[in-house]
């Protein structure tokens, strides 16, 4: 799909010099990545995984808010 997209010419200046850093880089593959990093549905659980705290694969187990202590009440809004 094509689109036409509107940049301030301060913001495309930024643009060029990424993309002079960057070789290899076109301007559509960073507007696609920029894109997917942006729309992409947001993990909650990606900054421990990042960390290795959570193992990739590891189910998210959910409990409801009746069921938990106090002070785990906070931690994860259903």
């Amino acid at each position: 799909m094509r689109r036409t997209v509107y940049i301030p010419d301060d913001l495309a200046a930024l643009v060029d010099e990424r993309l002079k850093i960057e070789h290899g880089q076109t301007f559509s593959s960073l507007v696609q990545r920029a894109l997917r990093k942006e729309v992409a549905p947001k993990d909650p659980d990606a900054l421990l995984k990042m960390i290795g705290l959570v193992p990739k694969g590891t189910p998210r187990n959910r409990i409801p808010m009746n069921e938990r202590q106090p002070e785990d009440r906070y931690t994860d809004r259903d």
